[in-house]
């Protein structure tokens, strides 16, 4: 497939492992090949930040910006009132706009990050779909619009068939989401002429459905492009740690533990994420994915720079990399580590190694911190920790901090607070 695309994005998309399913790429080939292009990926207003699971579909924008193209991103701040279904076991919750308005406040910040926004030709813009839903009247609406899906067609989708097939409830209102989609693309094909929709994988019937609604109601030529659902080697859903979300805001998750999450990837997912989430040249990613040993961890340190840098700016991924030198190297209690601050009341009763374990996001459970203690894995100010129902007090924080440890790579500071 790569030896016969044209338009530099494709290529690159192709070449760097991005491409999962295309409605009809010759053709979306040659209309990227004939001058500047409007896509769009749209985000619903589920959490006041994204988190790395969304890199490949904001890689995927960047890249567009920066092969000549114009990115849209589309904020799903009427969609999110519904919640997409879309291989869910359950309905999502629903949320109320003061709280959707929050969330989709939080998420216009990590995209001014990522894309260049402006009035030009190849500026992004962004736009929020409850421009065009929240006006809608329900009647006229299905008149005009629901007479082009057919119940056949929207249950024949892997994501509706396989929540039924589990006998998980689908509602009425979920199922309106595929219709609310489309929908959006055709309005963003009429006003900001959006020609390609991309998306994971797990919106491809929805994606379809947008374009066979431009078809018949506008006669217009519409694309789609999946990206794949990535898990790690080991399986584990992109984006999520046992200590939870790997967030893209700083506010929710210091620049230097999202930087230590690109440092512990697995070595058999380095070469793969270096092609996804840098833009270093392929010849290099293929020089760092080479490495073996103790030498791949060049490569992990590359690849947590390259990528703390596009999120939180180049001072920050030095600043990360040297806490982590002096940490590892030099033993320090380093001030840039994560930390967990606790009232000095709770101190003053004495807080169990588990409890604090917990606390600090390094065990799920308090069974989990058990067995990490059983097994030796946890220090606290570097000793290691026999016993998790001991107390830990205000007296063993030295100069008011304690540094617990889990493994080798992930550090908490824990702080008295007034």
């Amino acid at each position: 497939m790569m030896s016969t695309l044209k338009s530099e994005f494709l290529k690159t998309l192709s070449e760097r492992g991005f491409v999962h399913q295309c409605t009809d790429l010759d053709g979306l080939d040659a209309r990227l090949s004939d001058g500047p292009v409007a896509a769009y990926i749209g985000f619903d207003a589920t959490a006041d930040s994204l988190h790395v699971g969304s890199l490949v579909q904001i890689m995927a924008l960047r890249w567009l910006q920066k092969s000549g193209h114009k990115p849209v991103v589309l904020i799903g701040g009427g969609t999110t009132q519904i919640g997409d279904p879309s291989f869910r076991d359950a309905s999502r919750p629903l949320l109320d706009d003061e709280q959707i308005a929050r969330n989709a406040a939080g998420l216009k910040q990590v995209f001014s990050r990522y894309l260049t926004f402006g009035d030009g030709p190849t500026d992004a813009v962004m736009v929020d779909n409850a421009v065009w839903l929240d006006p809608l009247r329900y009647l006229p609406f299905l008149r005009d619009f629901g007479t082009h899906f057919t119940i056949n067609r929207m249950l024949s989708f892997d994501s509706v068939r396989q929540r039924l097939e589990r006998e998980q409830p689908l509602t009425l209102l979920e199922f309106n989401y595929m219709v609310l989609q489309a929908f959006d693309f055709l309005k963003l094909s009429r006003h900001h002429g959006c020609v390609l929709q991309m998306g994971g994988s797990d919106q491809w019937g929805n994606i379809v459905n947008g374009i066979e609604l431009a078809r018949r109601i506008d006669q217009r030529p519409l694309f789609g492009l999946t990206t794949p659902l990535l898990t790690t080697s080991t399986g584990a859903k992109m984006g999520k740690t046992a200590s939870g979300a790997v967030w893209l805001n700083a506010e929710k998750l210091s620049a230097y533990a999202f930087w230590q999450f690109w440092r512990n990837t697995e070595d058999d997912d380095v070469a793969r994420f270096l092609r996804l989430f840098t833009e270093l040249p392929l010849d290099e990613v293929h020089r760092l994915g080479q490495l073996k040993g103790s030498e791949i961890n060049e490569a992990k340190r590359v690849l947590a720079h390259e990528a703390t840098r596009l999120a939180h700016g180049e001072d920050a991924a030095l600043d990360a990399a040297d806490t982590a030198r002096r940490t590892f190297e030099e033993g320090e209690n380093a001030s840039g580590l994560p930390s967990l601050d606790l009232m000095r009341s709770q101190l003053d009763d004495g807080v169990t190694v588990a409890q604090l374990l917990v606390l600090a996001g390094l065990s799920s459970s308090k069974s989990e911190a058990r067995r990490l203690v059983a097994n030796g894995g946890a220090r606290l100010n570097g000793h290691v920790v026999q016993d998790t129902d001991a107390r830990i007090g205000t007296a063993d924080l030295a100069d008011g901090t304690l540094k617990l440890t889990v493994g080798k790579k992930r550090h908490v500071l824990v702080r008295a607070d007034a």
